[in-house]
């Protein structure tokens, strides 16, 4: 029994030794002292360097900037130095002059070298960090300002107002929004009312009036009085060569004496 436990234990003990093993990963190979040269000569760089020639470095070409680059001996591209000269300029206006800076601090991994020097400018401390990547070409360089835990408060509750106060505006603003709802109906039928108002007034319809009717005209009563005629003679056994009608009177009713 004994002997099965201490057999586990070895097996155990070399399970973990071989996971460890294959959590190590190779870190890159470089020579401190060249990346620690490089990184002074940026910073004695910018400390002897004007707002004139930085906005000059600025201004100039890409082809014109590399050469300054490859002639200084420094391996950054012209993108990357122009942001290390824009991050140490808002450093230096905001904390003053560098003072002075202490020995380096490296870590590397397996993608990365990183510098680390611990430096006091005139009204804050900071960390400057350099990273070298892959091929150990300057990546970026950073200011990382020390904040005490007052200051560091005082960030964060500036922050929390700034936030709470957004919110209380917008909110402020939705209810002001809601709240004007109840006005669109009436300035809808003020709209309505002022166009109905514009419309013009229709013309006023001709009124339609009868005509009595005509008449009836000679000739019709000519024809009457043939007709007339004819029938008395045909009554009194003659021709219409005996008499002659010469006008006809209607009765006003239709009954015969």
């Amino acid at each position: 029994m004994k002997k099965k436990i201490g057999l586990l234990l070895c097996v155990l003990v070399l399970a973990l030794g071989l996971t460890a093993c294959g959590s190590e990963k190779e870190t890159l190979t470089y020579d401190e002292a060249t990346l620690e040269q490089y990184t002074d000569t940026v910073l004695q760089s910018f400390e002897q360097m004007t707002d004139t020639d930085f906005e000059s470095l600025k201004e100039a070409s890409d082809l014109e900037l590399g050469i300054t680059l490859m002639n200084s001996g420094l391996p950054v591209e012209s993108d990357n130095f122009i942001t290390m000269m824009e991050a140490w300029q808002a450093a230096t206006s905001e904390y003053g002059e560098l003072e002075d800076y202490s020995d380096y601090e490296v870590e590397a991994t397996d993608k990365d070298v990183t510098l680390t020097t611990k430096a006091n400018f005139e009204n804050k401390d900071a960390d400057i960090v350099f990273v070298f990547d892959e091929k150990l070409n300057i990546e970026s360089m950073t200011v990382d300002i020390h904040y005490t835990m007052g200051q560091i408060l005082e960030k964060a509750g500036l922050n929390t107002l700034l936030g709470m106060g957004t919110v209380f505006a917008v909110l402020i603003f939705i209810s002001l929004l809601i709240s004007s709802f109840k006005f669109i109906p009436a300035i809808e039928a003020k709209f309505k009312k002022q166009k109905t108002e514009a419309k013009p007034a229709a013309a006023p319809k001709t009124p339609v009036v009868s005509t009595p009717a005509a008449p009836a005209t000679a000739a019709n009563d000519g024809e009457l009085i043939a007709v007339i005629a004819a029938a008395i003679a045909a009554s009194e056994g003659t021709t219409t060569d005996g008499f002659i009608v010469r006008s006809i009177k209607r009765r006003t009713t239709n009954k015969w004496n």
